[in-house]
């Protein structure tokens, strides 16, 4: 049994947290190959420095005007109503493998975003020739813009995240309702044992190993 001096205190703290705008706060990590759907031609494939060893992908080199096909959609359950972010560990090589399309539904609408085009959902990767975390934006033709998606209510939401450009790598999606955009605040992280996700088992015949793809480049 509390006694009245340690109530106060937890009183105290909870109000300060809620001054700060934190006093609630939830996040998940997923292993991009733990996707529930994969669609060809976007691929597991390994690399040692990756998260669990593998990542996804659609397969290629860097070029101009590739892409556009196959994706990997999570379904992912979120605890209460309220303002989310995402972020993304990947790889890029340079401007041709930088973008992938990002839709997050009920927030967004049921749209194809490979078949519309729609800026909205073309999220812009910082290029760094290493894995690196970047928080989903949308890439409109006035500028790069940080995005949040609000939910109404919690339950199952679908995250789908699909090929743009050939050749960009994407390793670890990390949820967030922290909104800030500066990634040491965030702290994005690999998946622990405490993160949930459904496993889909790499293809044998469609993984690509790092040694293979390093010496294509």
């Amino acid at each position: 049994m509390l006694n009245r001096a340690q109530v106060i205190g937890i009183f105290i703290i909870i109000g300060l947290l809620m001054l700060n705008g934190t006093v609630y706060s939830w996040d998940l990590a997923i292993d991009a190959e733990m996707a529930h759907t994969i669609q060809e031609p976007m691929v597991i494939a390994e690399d040692e420095e990756a998260s669990g060893g593998l990542y996804v992908w659609m397969e290629g080199e860097p070029a101009t005007g590739g892409g556009d096909q196959g994706w990997a959609e999570y379904n992912i359950n979120i605890p209460a109503a309220g303002t989310y972010a995402l972020w993304g560990k990947v790889f890029v090589w340079d401007g041709n493998s930088d973008s992938f399309w990002v839709t997050w539904q009920p927030a967004d609408p049921n749209e194809d975003a490979q078949v519309t085009k729609n800026t909205e959902y073309r999220w812009s990767i910082g290029t760094k020739n290493e894995w690196h975390w970047d928080r989903i934006n949308h890439w409109l033709n006035g500028g790069t813009f940080e995005r949040e998606w609000e939910f109404d209510s919690a339950g199952e939401t679908t995250l789908r995240i699909a090929v743009r450009e050939d050749a960009a790598k994407l390793d670890v999606v990390f949820i967030t309702d922290n909104l800030s955009d500066n990634v040491d605040e965030v702290s994005p992280r690999d998946p622990t044992p405490e993160d949930i996700s459904t496993p889909v088992e790499p293809q044998e015949k469609l993984t690509t190993t790092w040694g293979k793809i390093k010496s294509k480049i």
